[in-house]
């Protein structure tokens, strides 16, 4: 019997033993964990004192973990901190009995690093005391960083006068700045549909090019249509794709800048433009009334000889039969078809009217040009010399525009070719000068431009000439790049000056 209970006793003794080894791998594998983690973890009595702390303290805050026991946590508490704390701890110690806080603490450097800590209280399970608090840190610095980094552009992007839009997979705008809500009238929390917002065409641009081009490259800017409740609104936009990490696909942000002023002011411009180009029109149309004259003349003295013609026939005896009037008669319709043809001319050339870019013949409007020219060089005994090649492709242009251009640049050649006594031709030529680039030049026997006056002459009001006003090359140059071209002046020609209109072509030269 004795053997027996000392055998049981042996094996309680055992199991014992047993149980404290495994309780003590237990606690070593614990305190392991708790010094191998990157957290700090800490023990603390009731007034904050440091009870415990992991060797996470070295990295964390500079300190040795022995150096922190016996050491109040609210005396490294960042002042502001501290009071929201203490205002929390009697709830907290007394009721929750688990908090978390995020606030700063000194590190031994004596700089701030910003914690994020969990906290449960311990307490005696009989009497209910507070024990000890065991706390759980760690360095949330860089994500309070992204955080104030994140709430700066949210305000930025919600003070903005942009309209900034966030685009769901489903096209619904499912957040807009104060802009947006208040130009398009925007619930602050339900979604509206995308297809509310943009006209259209605007629309289908969206979905047929803009979305699946920032979906390869990232982002996409230009021009698009909104409308609210006053109508269009005209905006420059930017599209960007959201490819953050944990982004769903589908998600886009819209900048939309409203340029209604500025396609205000753009279309004034334009306005303003034609006015000056149809005021220098006038300007030539009175350089060239000799020529005007001239060309009507002809055509009115013709019909004034062959009218004199068909009645002395009417007033022979006897009379001639009708159709021997037939050819005065023809004569004389074919002279008034010509001067219908050239008041037509002159009509469109001086009317005021807008710019209509179109693929042109560039030889017809060049021929239109020097037959409006063509009286003052015979007069001056000066050559006006077309020498355009064969299969040049039509040009992009607007034919009274690109006139009205060669005409200023004849007229300017002409002034330049009476100032030299030797001067015989004006030359207009052209060439292929690019893969979709036709150049035309109209060079003179003149005294050329001075080395000084190259970098001045197409500004407004520059002129060498007492009776100029200045604004002919300005004026031209304005119309060629409003017809998506260039002038300029060639500084090696050989003699005179020669001004160079490059223009682009309807097909690839």
């Amino acid at each position: 019997m004795s053997d027996g209970r000392e055998a049981a006793l042996a094996a309680k003794v055992a199991a014992l033993e047993a149980r404290n080894a495994a309780l003590e791998e237990e606690k070593r594998h614990y305190q392991w964990l708790a010094e191998s983690t990157t957290d700090l973890i800490s023990r603390h009595a009731r007034d904050g004192t440091f009870l415990y702390a992991s060797q996470a303290a070295r990295e964390l805050l500079g300190y040795e973990p022995d150096e922190l026991i016996g050491v109040s946590a609210y005396q490294l508490f960042h002042p502001a901190d501290l009071s929201d704390l203490l205002n929390k701890s009697p709830r907290v110690y007394y009721h929750d009995g688990f908090y978390q806080q995020t606030y700063r603490f000194r590190a031994k450097a004596g700089h701030y690093v910003w914690f994020e800590t969990t906290s449960r209280t311990r307490r005696d399970a009989t009497t209910g005391e507070l024990l000890d608090i065991l706390c759980v840190s760690r360095d949330v610095g860089r994500r309070i960083q992204a955080e104030a980094t994140r709430e700066r552009l949210a305000q930025v992007v919600e003070s903005t006068t942009d309209y900034v839009l966030f685009l769901g997979p489903n096209q619904q705008v499912f957040s807009a700045n104060e802009a947006a809500r208040r130009c398009f009238a925007l619930p602050t929390a339900s979604p509206t549909a995308l297809s509310t917002l943009y006209q259209e065409e605007s629309l289908r641009l969206l979905n047929e090019v803009v979305f699946p081009a920032v979906e390869r490259y990232g982002s996409w800017s230009g021009e698009l249509d909104m409308r609210n409740n006053s109508g269009t609104v005209p905006v420059l936009s930017v599209v960007l794709a959201h490819r953050s990490r944990g982004a769903e696909p589908g998600h886009f942000a819209l900048v939309n800048r409203d340029i209604s002023a500025r396609k205000a002011a753009e279309a004034q411009a334009r306005r303003h433009q034609e006015q000056i180009a149809h005021a220098n029109r006038l300007a030539a149309a009175g350089e060239l009334a000799s020529n005007i004259a001239h060309e009507l003349n002809q055509p009115l003295g013709a019909i004034a000889n062959y009218t004199s013609g068909a009645l002395l026939k009417c007033q022979q005896q006897p009379p001639p039969p009708a159709s021997a009037l037939q050819l005065p008669l023809e004569r004389i319709d074919e002279q008034v078809q010509r001067l219908a043809q050239r008041l037509r001319h002159l009509r469109s050339f001086v009317r005021k009217r807008s710019h209509q870019v179109r693929p042109l013949v560039l030889s017809e409007v060049v021929a239109a040009a020097c037959q409006l020219c063509e009286w003052q060089y015979q007069q001056a005994s000066i050559a006006l010399t077309p020498q355009l090649p064969n299969g040049l492709p039509r040009i992009y242009a607007d034919p009274i525009a690109l006139e009205q251009v060669i005409v200023n640049l004849l007229l300017n050649a002409l002034t330049a070719s009476r100032r030299v006594n030797t001067a015989k031709a004006v030359y207009i030529s052209a060439r292929r000068s690019g893969q979709r680039q036709v150049t035309l030049s109209v060079e003179d026997e003149g005294p050329g431009v001075e080395e000084a006056h190259r970098d001045t002459i197409f500004d407004a009001f520059f002129t060498t000439r007492d009776e100029g006003l200045g604004m002919g090359l300005a004026i031209s140059r304005t119309l060629v790049e409003s017809m998506g071209g260039a002038l300029s002046l060639r500084t090696d020609s050989a003699q005179g000056a020669c001004f160079e209109v490059s223009l682009r072509t309807e097909t690839d030269a």
